[in-house]
């Protein structure tokens, strides 16, 4: 990872109305510091470059100090997004992609939540995807760090119909935050807006749940009452205020917008504003008690056979590359046929290997598997899926590649390690399944 100066990560953690370079801290970012420019009510928050995301993910105390700093004046609970360089782009969106992570209860566990967001963008559907609009490049993951807000109602806005591509705004509305409606856990309440913003019609949902903020962090689904699943959440007042955001967008960004907004104390705020797609966001909640890992990477990486040939300090300078990754019961780690680019090393938990649907494997502290990925960014074999509280070393093909470009001597030995595992692989009797065969990389 590159070293990130000080000079550098103070330009590199600004408040989003200062965010102007796309390249530097991602198009969420952007999008919002120009609407605070324009005038536009956005919940207060600050843009965090990609090399200050990745310098917290690999725990760099001195960068995770300053971000603490920097934030430490918003109003918590927060929400973190993601805001990569590259995402919602003219030729692709990352929807579903990287992570949002609401109610993040302090300050002091945002470093998690950007970990969290950090691996997301080098997610194998996150590469896989990227494999498949052209984009198979390092991901720069900018985030954005916002004031959560506390509406009575939220929800998305189609600045033109996406369905028929009338000019018509379409809303959709619910109780409390806006991700009973992204995730579709409600029938939200439908509204038609001409241009002009007068109503053309709207029809009820229903509305059973609502998702509310957990004092302690993360969400959790409040049920509602009958008369008031199937009653309307906006008024006369909240209407004209959505159309006229709608407007305002538009002259700002352009037409086609897809917004995400939130009612708190009876102003409409702009969440997000992108250009029109039909996927949903993904989002999650963090835990800040989380497990982290026991042991040193270095003391597990030594029980690779890809890395057997190397020095003590060849082992430990890819060490220093590994970033820590959790993951929960029932998770997918890595999915047959996906695209991939991480390789992993289990630091405590367990996990079960399956190919083609038949496990054949299970996997403990110490096992590792994604090898491959981090010579070819190939598809992935088998998949992997947490059994158990799993934490890991993680290591991409982004540092892994140059680490190995610039040290001829690593190269080679690696090379002789690859040589010996395929003459072992081609030794192996037909009838061993892959995962029992000696040296098996794995996926």
């Amino acid at each position: 990872m590159e070293t990130i100066l000080a000079d550098d990560l103070a330009a590199g953690v600004v408040p989003l109305a200062e965010a102007s370079d796309v390249s530097v801290y991602g198009s969420k970012a952007i999008g919002l510091g120009d609407a605070i420019r324009d005038g536009l009510p956005v919940p207060p928050g600050f843009a965090l470059a990609g090399p200050v995301v990745e310098a917290v993910a690999a725990e760099d105390e001195q960068t995770i100090e300053r971000v603490l700093t920097a934030l430490s004046g918003l109003r918590t609970p927060l929400a973190v997004r993601s805001s990569a360089v590259d995402e919602d782009g003219e030729g692709a969106s990352f929807a579903g992609q990287h992570l949002t992570l609401l109610n993040v209860p302090s300050v002091d566990d945002v470093p998690a939540a950007l970990r969290e967001i950090w691996w997301s963008a080098n997610s194998d559907s996150a590469i896989t995807y990227r494999q498949r609009v052209g984009l198979f490049t390092r991901p720069s993951v900018g985030v954005v760090v916002q004031s959560l807000l506390d509406p009575v109602a939220a929800g998305v806005m189609f600045t033109q119909n996406p369905v028929t591509g009338a000019d018509e705004r379409v809303i959709e509305a619910a109780w409390g935050l806006g991700e009973a409606v992204v995730a579709g856990l409600v029938i939200p309440d439908t509204y038609r807006l001409a241009h002009d913003g007068g109503l053309i019609d709207c029809t009820p949902g229903l509305k059973r749940i609502a998702i509310r903020c957990r004092a302690d962090g993360g969400t959790y689904e409040e049920d509602i009452d009958a008369t008031r699943a199937e009653a309307l959440t906006l008024d006369d007042d909240l209407l004209a205020q959505l159309g006229h955001l709608a407007r305002h967008c538009e002259e700002v960004y352009g037409n086609a917008r897809d917004i995400e907004w939130a009612v708190d104390d009876g102003t409409v705020y702009l969440l997000q504003c992108r250009a029109v797609t039909t996927t949903a966001t993904k989002s999650s909640a963090i835990d800040p008690t989380a497990a982290v890992p026991e042991n040193d990477p270095a003391d597990v990486l030594t029980s690779v056979p890809l890395f057997a040939g190397l020095s003590d300090d060849e082992v430990d300078r890819i060490a220093t590359l590994c970033k820590a990754r959790r993951f929960a019961p029932g998770d997918v780690v890595i999915r047959e046929g996906s695209g991939g680019a991480s390789f992993y090393v289990i630091d405590s938990g367990e996990a079960s290997v399956s190919i083609r649907g038949d496990e054949v494997a299970t996997l403990g502290p110490g096992d590792h598997f994604g090898e491959i990925a981090l010579i070819d960014g190939g598809q992935r074999l088998a998949t992997v899926t947490a059994t158990s509280e799993l934490v890991c070393h993680g290591l991409t093909y982004w540092e892994f590649r140059p680490l190995v470009q610039e040290s001829g001597a690593l190269a080679w030995k690696l090379l002789q390690t690859m040589a010996r595992m395929l003459r072992a692989a081609e030794e192996t009797p037909a009838q061993e399944t892959p995962a029992e065969a000696p040296g098996y990389a794995g996926r």
